[in-house]
């Protein structure tokens, strides 16, 4: 697909991931369990996907050609691990999003992907193998978290609980390796519905566990919520776990951090601004990092071209005179 294209599905997919963590955040605060919440999260996408998966013929394939690839070691069990570090992203949208706000929430995310992103992409880790870091990605990422730093500015200010933050700091890094191990899974079973089917099944399973060890010591929540919006964030998350499987072999680890970082800062604008929680007021360096973040992802993505390659491509003037004739030998 077009570049312009790709970057703009991974801003309208950082969009949902802002919109999950409203949720999840919610049903959190509802249900007073942040593990019952993820797990719920997860394993109802579990479910979505499972029942697709079961009912159209090339996600089984899908499926098959995943597991022939790890049988054969053309995929490395470990890239099947995604899931983990999506377990542990919906746990903190449970443990921190009501507590910082989403906006805020969202900042200390997407500065965890940034430098994800970052260092994902100068080792090779995504299917589309070593992206080099050019000074347009570079000045894209440094400009990306100076967007972060303002957007965070006015409310570090308000008593923010900094260790708090920490916990999706940690999940965004986490994000970019998912991102990356997806898009492995992806390329190698040539389905996008079989990498999020993985994802899901991995972190569904670390979940339940996570739920079972936190009921074992403080019990089950004692009533559910009635709103049905609330269990919607197991679908969302289907949504955006296949399309980041499918856009980081385009747009590479980087890109699709910054994209995502745009679309998460832009909508988590507006939830708070519509919808706040916490008490929480938006501020204007809130609203002027999320305008800078969207500099970064444009930025970023403009492919450069060293000087030297430049030069090799113009024609010296031995050629010009040589003329259309010659030129070709």
């Amino acid at each position: 697909m077009p570049m312009w294209v790709a970057i703009a599905l991974t801003v309208v997919t950082g969009a949902l991931v802002a919109l999950q963590s409203r949720i999840n955040g919610e049903l959190s605060r509802a249900l007073d369990d942040f593990s019952v919440a993820a797990a719920i999260s997860f394993g109802s996408g579990l479910v979505i996907l499972a029942i697709i998966a079961a009912a159209w013929p090339e996600g089984r394939r899908g499926v098959a050609r995943l597991r022939d690839a790890v049988r054969a070691r053309r995929l490395a069990w470990w890239m099947l691990l995604g899931g983990v570090a999506g377990a542990w992203f919906v746990a903190t949208q449970g443990l921190a999003a009501g507590v910082l706000g989403v906006a805020l929430f969202t900042v200390a995310i997407v500065a965890g992907q940034t430098l994800g992103g970052v260092v994902f992409d100068a080792i090779g880790l995504g299917p589309g193998g070593r992206r080099p870091l050019s000074p347009t990605r570079i000045a894209g990422a440094a400009l990306a978290l100076a967007a972060i730093g303002w957007a965070v500015s006015a409310q570090v200010a308000e008593s923010v609980p900094l260790l708090l933050m920490l916990l999706p700091f940690s999940a965004g890094v986490g994000a970019s390796w998912q991102q990356a191990m997806n898009g492995r899974v992806r390329t190698a079973s040539a389905s996008a519905l079989a990498a999020t089917l993985t994802n899901f099944l991995v972190g569904t399973a670390v979940l339940v566990v996570v739920m079972l060890a936190h009921a074992a010591s403080v019990g089950w929540p004692t009533a559910f919520p009635a709103e049905p919006w609330l269990y919607a964030g197991g679908a969302v998350g289907c949504v955006f776990i296949a399309a980041q499987a499918v856009l980081v072999r385009r747009v590479g680890v980087l890109v699709l951090a910054l994209g995502l970082v745009a679309g998460q800062l832009a909508a988590a604008l507006a939830l708070d601004l519509l919808l706040p929680t916490a008490g929480r007021p938006v501020g204007f360096a809130t609203v002027g990092g999320t305008v800078l973040a969207l500099v970064a992802v444009a930025l970023a993505s403009i492919r450069w071209r060293p000087a030297r390659h430049l030069a090799a491509d113009a024609p010296t003037a031995e050629t010009a005179a040589e003329g259309p004739l010659t030129s070709g030998r």
